[in-house]
């Protein structure tokens, strides 16, 4: 997305034109009052001066207040996205972006090869810290803090260098403090596991870059992250494998057709049902925007949280808007229908009932078993998603100690065991 407003010809423009304007503070009045005395004025504490204006390259705000949860590697995370937009006629580089609460010890910092990572023009897929002239970009910040030891306010404090700088008002360096965020005070919605059974793979979640913790779409003249806290739910066999026989093969997926429970007590508010299952093993193309989820429900559980079921298998949608559910219901089947390359469970909670046009809530299961971790490293098959897509086990972290675990998010790569009852 491009602005075609150039700084340098508006902003700049303006700011000589004020300071040519405004009277010297170092010329004194010359007039006086005949029959007026000049009031004593009233002791008071002196207010702090303001802190100087500063001509900043970059425009910044945050995409969404973020939520504490805590989750399963210990930590509570904060999770949401920075918009940056280069307001100058000129290519600037993002040098650095620190977190810092109100005070205290900065909470992350983001530079280099770890900042380009996390950081994407609008539109476009390469990592990148460069930024083109009235070119926006995101930076997808996954903050983490000790349990209980969460701050109230964030601002970020963004270091950009300029290929044509403007001394003095615009050096090479430049270093802006922006986009102060209030972290938000609610609390995690507290949920039932959406399945049941050994062995889920959380192959799709939060909080690294993976394509649903990116996947912030512009709707309707803004910017959605409906699936911040998304899950893909597949579930391996017991030597680690996703299917027997061929990827293209739905039969073969032995989880393919599993129930899917209600999170929570709450009614259903939409419901989309009758879309084919896609063929396994390959990206589908043509899809309308309301297709994406494939066939799917969506369920009010409460203080302004919903719940998304999507990709559920043709025909097996079994509620209706307005039926009242109970935690633990069945409400269809598994499936791979919609925007999926395999059988799985797309499962979220956001903050309205469109699936798109809202933003992801974080959200906390009630008990579960952690089992195993899938590594996050690339090796000779490719990552853990393109070895089991090949047939292959999925490799597994070393030293991973099963545990029963309760009310913490789950991480991306979490192999999980959910109660049958």
């Amino acid at each position: 997305m491009k602005r075609r407003i150039p700084f340098t010809a508006v902003t700049l423009t303006a700011l000589i034109a004020l300071a040519g304007c405004s009277p010297s503070t170092e010329q004194a009045s010359t007039q006086t009052s005949a029959t007026t005395t000049a009031p004593t004025p009233t002791p008071s504490t002196p207010t702090p001066p303001a802190a100087a204006p500063l001509a900043t390259p970059l425009l910044a705000r945050v995409v969404a207040a973020p939520v504490p949860v805590p989750a399963t590697d210990g930590r509570t995370h904060l999770v949401y996205e920075l918009l940056l937009t280069n307001s100058m006629n000129q290519d600037v580089s993002v040098d650095s972006v620190v977190v810092r609460p109100g005070d205290g010890d900065p909470l992350l910092t983001l530079a280099g090869a770890e900042l380009a990572d996390r950081t994407r023009v609008l539109g476009t897929t390469a990592p990148t810290a460069a930024l083109g002239p009235a070119q926006s970009a995101l930076v997808w910040l996954d903050v983490t803090t000790e349990n209980g030891r969460t701050p109230t306010e964030l601002d970020h404090q963004v270091k950009v260098t300029l290929t044509q700088p403007m001394p003095p008002l615009l050096p090479a360096e430049v270093t802006e403090t922006v986009a102060p965020v209030t972290v938000q005070t609610r609390q995690p919605v507290s949920i039932a596991a959406p399945l049941r059974g050994p062995q889920w793979w959380d192959a799709n979640g939060c909080c690294g870059m993976t394509a649903h913790r990116m996947a912030i779409n512009p709707i309707d003249g803004e910017l959605w992250g409906g699936e911040r806290f998304a899950i893909d739910y597949v579930q391996l066999m017991p030597d680690g494998r996703l299917f027997d026989g061929k990827v293209d093969d739905l039969s073969g997926y032995p989880y393919f057709g599993a129930d899917i429970h209600a999170v929570a007590d709450g009614p259903v508010v939409a419901v989309l049902d009758g879309l084919p299952e896609q063929a396994a093993g390959v990206n589908p193309t043509g899809l309308r925007l309301d297709e994406y989820g494939g066939n799917h429900v969506v369920q009010d559980i409460g203080g302004g949280n919903y719940a998304f079921y999507a990709h559920l298998k043709t025909g097996s949608v079994a509620v209706k808007p307005g039926d009242r559910l109970s935690a633990g219901q069945v409400l269809g089947q598994l499936g791979n229908s919609g925007n999926t390359d395999a059988p799985h469970l797309h499962f979220h909670v956001m903050d309205g009932p469109d699936p798109l046009k809202a933003d992801g809530l974080p959200f906390v299961i009630d008990a579960f078993r952690l089992t195993a971790r899938t590594s996050a490293g690339v090796g000779p098959d490719g990552d853990a998603i393109d070895a089991v897509l090949a047939g292959k086990p999925a490799p597994l972290q070393p030293d991973v100690s099963p545990r029963d675990e309760t009310g913490l998010l789950p991480l991306v790569s979490d192999v999980m065991d959910y109660p049958d009852e």
